[in-house]
């Protein structure tokens, strides 16, 4: 009995992990992804050579490879190194080369702490982390796309990971993968790896002058370089710059936001999606920045006048400073008032991220309006039911009581500081508007509201181009179905990858069904600016009014905000 060379791919990429080349640790299943043509004859899923996948950027030439249709271009430089006389200042035009340049690997993740990177082994498993080289030589852009060279002019999708500005890469979990999206939407999937932490949003303005004006914003207009990238080279690679649409989860969702209150930025991108990042519509103030850009400065033992000793030291030894210089600072202004705690406030706002310095960043990016920048854009609004999911690790918490979650609220609440004394009266609300959950569910809740996502669509929906929002509740059946629908769990479904993220979602399908009706509504959301179309049920245009909201499952509804009375309980952010 001759074997069925179909049912071996797709077996090897559902249980096995390297079968596509470039991505260490992952496997891009579906190979029967609904459009690739198969026979007992077919030829080799993979193909690599002199002439295959060969393209042209405006700096040289690259190979990339094509697997299962799909042409792969991993790593191509869309910056200069960011190291030495070029650290702390914005991102310069890589240098043209004359060779071909081999986009065959994933480019370098920006610099991050590294160590016990996979100590949480849950986490590691869960998440399923890919990390190589750590190097400032890392402004790389990935390109998937179906075809090069026959003259169509696609949609073209770039994703930014997350990582509170400071952490991740571009194909950081499996599911970012582009190539099945790509295959199935005839699209241009891109990703980027750009500057972050204390190399990409140190902010020396205040004591560096005008040289370093821009050096509290570095990793947001790294992003604007990689958009400039996409503007005048992804025609190249069968993409059409006259339609992109950016599209970010967690941090990302924030870099999404910010994005589109950057006039730098404006012009690049005609479609907003942003993933679970709605905390991001508020940023760094000017003086906390510049005082943390002097704190480093300070701890480094420098003037303002050494400040190229600090462009000179390995970034190891910067980032050290870097991060006592932030301690340094919270511990002060915690002690003396000046940002305490209060119920409500977000990490986004402390450390290592972009700032409203009235320039590169005018505005918050939706606080208290939505920027001018944004009024003809638009997006889609997401989150998930169970953002910080207490319990998957932790199967104690199942028993826990109202009381208890009242107490643990007052603390800490999932990604956000404690409620204090509001605990018990937000707790009871969303009681009374969930009467069919339980106590562990209710703590899940509110340390997940949704209460940056409703802010952002308030303000978004006042603008001429439409926003739609959803709330994403589906939930896999792992760690004994403890997990709920966690942060970042929602990514694979918009990517079509469902049976290539494993780990978050167990494969099979269940949440393929739903993965091919969000797919679908993205792919129409980037292709005509609504959503609707695509597989899901009928998608109104948000209104501050209704507070429509997809709630995504397997079975997709739109309720009229289903939590407005449990937020309205919640301290004001």
């Amino acid at each position: 009995m001759k074997p069925n060379r179909r049912r071996f791919f797709q077996m090897m990429g559902a249980g096995a992990a390297g079968l596509t080349v470039g991505t260490r640790g992952a496997s891009s299943v579906l190979a029967d992804s609904r459009g690739a043509a198969e026979s007992e004859d077919d030829g080799p899923v993979l193909q690599i050579g002199d002439d295959v996948a060969v393209a042209r950027t405006r700096y040289g030439r690259v190979r990339g490879y094509v697997l299962r249709g799909i042409h792969y271009f991993l790593g191509i430089p869309y910056g200069a190194d960011t190291s030495g006389a070029n650290r702390f200042l914005p991102a310069q035009t890589p240098k043209p080369w004359s060779d071909v340049y081999p986009a065959c690997w994933w480019g370098n993740s920006a610099p991050q702490p590294m160590d016990n990177r996979y100590a949480n082994k849950y986490s590691a498993f869960r998440d399923h982390w890919n990390y190589d080289d750590v190097s400032e030589d890392c402004l790389r852009i990935n390109v998937f796309t179906p075809a090069i060279g026959d003259g169509k002019r696609r949609p073209v999708l770039v994703w930014l990971h997350g990582g509170i500005f400071t952490f991740g890469n571009g194909i950081e979990q499996d599911g970012y993968n582009g190539e099945n999206l790509a295959r199935l939407g005839d699209v241009v999937f891109c990703s980027i790896n750009h500057r972050l932490g204390p190399l990409g949003f140190c902010n020396l303005a205040g004591v560096g002058g005008e040289k370093f004006a821009d050096s509290g914003n570095l990793g947001m207009l790294d992003i604007v370089a990689a958009l400039e990238w996409v503007r005048d080279n992804i025609e190249n690679f069968g993409g059409d710059p006259g339609n992109v649409t950016i599209i970010g989860q967690s941090g990302g969702g924030g870099k999404v936001l910010t994005l589109t209150a950057m006039p730098a930025a404006k012009g690049l991108f005609h479609k907003a999606v942003s993933l679970s990042g709605a905390a991001g519509r508020r940023l760094a103030e000017k003086d906390y920045s510049e005082k943390l850009g002097a704190y480093v400065l300070e701890e480094a033992g420098l003037t303002p006048a050494e400040i190229d000793r600090l462009q000179a030291m390995p970034w190891k030894d910067y980032y050290a400073i870097a991060t006592k210089a932030q301690q340094k600072l919270h511990q002060e202004l915690s002690g003396s008032g000046g940002m305490p705690h209060t119920p409500g406030s977000h990490l986004l706002r402390r450390g290592w991220v972009p700032v409203v310095d009235g320039a590169v960043l005018p505005q918050d990016p939706y606080y208290p309006e939505a920027p001018p920048t944004a009024a003809d854009v638009p997006m889609i609004i997401s989150g998930t039911f169970n953002e910080y999911a207490p319990a998957w690790t932790d199967a104690a918490l199942e028993k826990i009581t109202l009381a208890e979650v009242v107490e643990k609220l007052k603390v800490r609440a999932g990604f956000i500081a404690g409620l204090g004394e509001k605990a018990q009266e937000v707790v009871e609300a969303y009681a009374k508007a969930f009467p069919d959950k339980r106590p562990v569910e209710i703590y899940s809740l509110v340390a997940s509201n949704r209460q940056n996502e409703v802010a952002v669509a308030d303000l978004k929906s006042k603008q001429p181009a439409p926003v739609y929002v959803d709330w994403f509740g589906w939930q896999p059946p792992l760690f004994d179905g403890r997990v709920g629908a966690f942060h970042c769990v929602d990514i694979c479904f918009w990517f079509y990858n469902t049976d290539l993220m494993l780990s978050h979602t167990g494969g099979g399908a269940r949440p393929r069904k739903l993965a091919e009706k969000m797919a679908g509504s993205l792919l129409k959301f980037m292709k005509t600016g609504d959503p609707n179309g695509g597989g899901l049920p009928p998608w109104p245009r948000y209104t501050s009014a209704n507070g429509e909201t997809m709630i995504l499952d397997d079975v997709c509804v739109v309720r009229n905000d289903p939590d407005r009375e449990a937020r309205r309980a919640l301290p004001p952010v």
